[in-house]
């Protein structure tokens, strides 16, 4: 039985108990809104994990963060040094996006390591295996596909990135709109390639009512994928992408009528006069699915910064309606992350949700903030130190700029604007 299923018939998982504990939400309004699928627990049936989370209305804004080999850097050993840095520097889930080196032992050695939520796009291992196999990615069969899905299924992921709504219509309204960059997304690509050289449906499409009951079976929380999400800002918000999103709007019906947890992936690069917009239309279409959004980047012009540009968006994003932020790295559009991309990304996607969730009055926001400034009043530089998204960072920044004093900074020494005048308002230190 999924959590969707089990909220239906008003049956109260362990999983529903640790979310509402976590989150401060009354348990029956978490459990009406998994029922109405507006919040996700992702959580494969197969899978023991140490942290449970959810994903959804009136929950914090969730982080997710990418690893995985590729065929330049195939080594497992470096990924897992990711993988604990991203956990250790409070990322909520991981995506495994390996498509180098042994696809499926590599995922089970991260299964067995990640204590969060884990996600996959099942079309990478298939075509990194046929590629090898065949010789060419046109040579998949809808067969090869669903052998990868229920393999990675049984195996113990959590949630998988599937492009379903990439199908004929859609692919004519890109071609017929015209676009800067096309297609960037790497699975998106690989389906366009397949149905235009095999003049064929796409089989997540054609075998979508095959799709769910493997999903169903193991709980896998769909996360239906925006292959044509947008490359730039030029790209935001036209025909292409929103016929895409008609159509998972649909397919999202389906998959809560036959019980399986669903949410829907959004852009990408957007303008940020166009960031609620999309919000917007994803929940009106998709019927309030939890929105899970890449970025999205506010500008195109900032390689090595575009964890700033992406929290730029993700905040804008998140106050809007997306419900969990993908980070983007500062090595995006240049190379694979090092650990220190890694860390940055989590944490960069970390305070735009925080900073959403303090505008959205999500339960704690406001009061780890109002603890912060008390902190920042008392020059109370432990608890600030403590309070702190990255208390590792603030910590180093502290010990190494201090000037030699416990009680003030470097920047102002005496001239500390709340020493300088607390004494006449009454609230000197005692």
């Amino acid at each position: 039985m999924t959590q969707l299923e089990a909220a239906r018939k008003g049956r109260i998982t362990p999983e529903m108990e640790i979310v509402a504990r976590d989150e401060g939400m009354d348990i029956d309004i978490l459990v009406k809104r998994i029922a109405e699928g507006t919040i996700v627990i992702p959580k494969n049936v197969n899978r023991d994990m140490a942290s449970i989370r959810g994903v959804g209305k009136g929950l914090r804004t969730k982080v997710n963060a990418n690893i995985g080999t590729s065929a330049a850097y195939p080594d497992i050993k470096d990924e897992l040094v990711k993988l604990k840095v991203a956990v250790e520097a409070g990322t909520d889930a991981l995506m495994d996006l390996s498509t180098g080196g042994n696809l499926e032992s590599i995922r089970k050695v991260i299964l067995d390591r990640c204590p969060v939520p884990l996600g996959t796009v099942p079309i990478y291992e298939t075509a990194v295996s046929i590629v090898e196999e065949r010789g060419g990615i046109t040579r998949i069969t809808g067969d090869d596909l669903f052998d990868v899905i229920e393999r990675q299924a049984k195996q113990g992921v959590d949630f998988m990135t599937l492009h379903c709504g990439i199908t004929r219509e859609s692919i004519r309204r890109l071609r017929d709109q015209g676009r800067v960059t096309d297609v960037v997304s790497r699975g998106g690509a690989f389906l366009v390639k397949w149905i235009l050289a095999n003049d064929k449906e796409n089989p997540l499409y054609e075998r979508y009512d095959e799709l769910l009951e493997i999903a169903r079976k193991h709980d896998i929380t769909l996360s239906l994928g925006d292959g044509f999400r947008p490359g730039c800002g030029a790209d935001a918000t036209d025909r292409a992408q929103i016929q895409e999103l008609i159509i998972l709007g649909e397919l999202v019906k389906r998959a809560k009528d036959a019980g399986v947890q669903t949410m829907v992936e959004g852009p990408g690069h957007v303008p940020m006069d166009q960031i609620a917009a999309n919000m917007l239309l994803q929940k009106k279409l998709c019927e309030g699915a939890p929105f899970y959004v890449l970025g999205p980047l506010v500008t195109d012009v900032a390689p090595g910064y575009d964890h700033i540009t992406s929290a730029i968006g993700g905040a804008i994003a998140a106050m809007s309606g997306a419900d969990f932020l993908c980070y983007v790295t500062p090595s995006e559009h240049l190379g694979l992350p090092d650990a220190k991309d890694v860390k940055d990304g989590v944490i960069a996607a970390r305070i735009a949700g925080h900073a959403a969730d303090v505008v959205k009055g999500i339960p704690g926001a406001r009061e780890w903030d109002q603890a912060m400034s008390k902190a920042r009043k008392a020059r109370d530089w432990n608890a600030q130190v403590e309070l702190s998204i990255d208390p590792v960072r603030a910590k180093e920044l502290r010990d190494e700029r201090s000037g030699g004093s416990e009680d003030v900074c470097s920047m102002c020494g005496e001239l500390c604007a709340m020493k300088v005048v607390e004494e006449y308002l009454g609230k000197a230190k005692r």
